[in-house]
């Protein structure tokens, strides 16, 4: 019967990777791929003593799970929020460039501190409906969004609320966030820096503008300024509070997401139904991602299924013989991530190893929180924020390999090379 897991296990993971292909969402796969991981493993079980057991684990795994969802459920949530109130045009107006070199430093950079702060999704859909706003000319676009993609996963790898896998980490009591941003930084600014110094050499002359239209907004330019500087400071003020109460981060999430929607009830307390229910935090949450949030559920729930029938810690030692060294085996990973979702990757590996085999900061964490944050440029499909462009902009998957991909993968060992250096490995 636990043959049937690793089976249920792969197949899950190859309609994850191919979902375009067989046209089925990835949450559903996730979904069926975790319910059945359990129940194989139930029903694995040989006494009512083992049933028991199995049920423990699964609440146990499913009580840190639930954290990471919360978390996710209020950062887009809030991020939603601002968008509603056009939050973001705060950024978009500032840019007046008309330079191709100049323009892709200012949108590579914006992404680049932005998804440290926000998350590299929401960075990645926010600068993209800019770039689309700013340049007419489709391949000039795919240039600049193929960048973005590179931009957002390596702002996110240095900030515990930047990456879905760094927060995975940060959530878990491997790393912290001191440690992350003071040693995670320059490598990932290395990994940006390399292949955006070498496009920018490619562009030449101006760009092409399209034809602006006009749109009317009922936005109140001083509600969207308390709405965008509010949800900034919220986001900002969770690993804060993290520290300071060392309650898990998803409580500083949900209080900040409540202390938002009372700002937002107060500010339009006196408009119209009609008008409020676009603004509202009720609104938001129609719009977030759910599907993302359930197929986060459905892959945790069956690498915890992994991890519980011990797999995971046979595999941790197989790689430990065959490959041996730290850095080949974090470098796998990261590369592995592009063609495999991180966010199992990850988590797989937090199953594999320990926090009493890689104590909280320990340099494999550190390194891990890289690769598998960066890792994922690769390709298109490789992380969620290229997932995003590559819908926004209807990008081609071999097109992206021909012009992006080696730009990401010479960023990424340039910066995984740097931080070896650094820790003298």
């Amino acid at each position: 019967m636990l043959i049937l897991i690793i089976i249920t296990f792969v197949l899950g993971y190859l309609a994850i990777a191919f979902e375009h292909s067989i046209k089925l969402n990835k949450a559903a796969s996730a979904l069926l791929t975790g319910g059945l991981c359990w129940t194989f493993y139930m029903l694995s079980s040989h006494s009512g003593d083992g049933s028991d057991h199995v049920t423990e684990q699964l609440l146990e795994h499913l009580g840190e799970i639930a954290g990471i969802l919360f978390f996710l459920l209020g950062a887009m949530t809030i991020v939603e929020l601002i968008d509603a109130h056009d939050g973001f045009s705060i950024i978009t107006n500032l840019i007046s460039t008309k330079s191709k070199r100049r323009l892709l430093w200012i949108v590579a950079g914006l992404a680049f501190f932005l998804s440290a702060v926000l998350d590299n999704l929401a960075t990645t859909i926010v600068m993209v409906s800019l770039v689309q706003k700013l340049l007419a000319n489709r391949n000039d676009r795919l240039l600049f969004i193929g960048m973005l993609v590179i931009a957002a996963n390596a702002g996110g790898a240095w900030s515990p609320i930047g990456d879905v896998t760094t927060t995975m980490l940060w959530i878990g009591g491997q790393v912290t966030t001191q440690t992350v941003v003071l040693n995670l930084f320059l490598p990932s600014l290395v990994c940006l820096l390399l292949p955006l110094t070498i496009m920018s050499l490619m562009l030449k002359g101006d760009i092409e503008s399209p034809v602006e239209t006009q749109k009317i907004r009922a936005i109140n330019v001083r509600n969207r300024n308390i709405i965008f500087f509010s949800g900034l400071c919220i986001l900002l003020f969770v690993p804060v509070f993290k520290v300071v109460t060392h309650l898990p981060p998803f409580m500083g999430m949900l209080i900040g997401l409540g202390l938002l929607w009372l700002i937002s009830e107060l500010l339009h307390k006196d408009k119209d139904q009609e008008d409020r229910d676009k603004l509202s935090v009720v609104y938001a949450l129609r719009k977030i991602d759910t599907p993302s949030i359930l197929f986060f559920l459905g892959i945790l729930i069956s690498i915890a299924a992994l991890q519980s029938a011990g797999y995971l810690s046979q595999l941790a030692t197989v790689m430990d013989k065959r490959i041996g060294n730290v850095d080949l085996i974090v470098l796998s990973i990261g590369v592995l991530s592009a063609v495999v979702d991180n966010v199992p990757l990850v988590a797989g590996t937090m199953g594999m190893y320990d926090l009493s085999t890689y104590p909280t900061d320990h340099y494999f964490w550190q390194f891990l929180a890289y690769c598998a944050g960066t890792g994922g440029s690769a390709l298109i499909i490789g992380s969620a924020a290229g997932v995003a462009a590559m819908g926004m902009e209807k990008i081609d998957f071999f097109w992206y390999i021909k012009k992006i991909s080696w730009l990401a993968l010479s960023g990424y060992f340039a910066g995984a090379m740097l931080f070896i250096a650094m820790h003298g490995a």
